[in-house]
């Protein structure tokens, strides 16, 4: 049976999705060690990565950009206190489709990520279809971010969430 047309192909057409199944990179140990200083610390200057490494710094450079090209390293993002910011309140809330059409998960995957409050998204399996991870400034702010803005999105049938008192960081992701 032929795709159908509107299906997306390349990462292009399918968004800022990324591939998360198909062959994985296998580094060396070069490569390995790269990407556990960049993980520790994503702002590092080249010339202390290279003598982290024992490489010259040209060849750091271009390791580096080769990673960044072969989509190993997709971003450098901050971590922000979100307390001092004035929304100390974090919560993961599980969201439930009534239904499963591809449409409606497709404008609901675009949909969510430009939500105020949001931190991040999640489509999984399971009983559940997105974990929303999600911030406010109080107890009410979060009550009505579900109910206003979470509840009232097309094909949503059930919001369950759940408070998050502490939000830790894993420190060896690649194990």
């Amino acid at each position: 049976m032929k795709p159908s047309s509107s299906t997306p192909r390349s990462p292009a057409e399918r968004g800022n999705r990324r591939t998360r199944w198909g062959p994985s990179w296998q580094p060396d140990a070069t490569g390995r060690r790269i990407v556990e200083l960049l993980l520790a610390k994503g702002r590092m200057p080249n010339a202390e990565l290279a003598r982290r490494i024992g490489l010259p710094e040209s060849t750091c450079s271009i390791r580096v950009r080769t990673l960044r090209e072969q989509g190993v390293l997709a971003g450098v993002h901050a971590d922000v206190d979100l307390a001092r910011l004035g929304r100390a309140m974090e919560a993961m809330v599980a969201v439930r489709f009534a239904g499963h059409r591809r449409e409606q998960m497709d404008a609901f995957r675009a949909a969510i990520v430009t939500v105020p409050g949001v931190i991040a998204a999640y489509h999984v399996a399971g009983e559940d279809d997105f974990l929303i991870h999600v911030c406010a400034e109080s107890p009410h702010a979060l009550r009505d971010f579900v109910l206003d803005r979470l509840t009232g999105m097309p094909g949503i049938a059930q919001a369950q969430t759940s408070l998050i008192f502490e939000r830790l960081r894993g420190t060896d992701p690649l194990g």
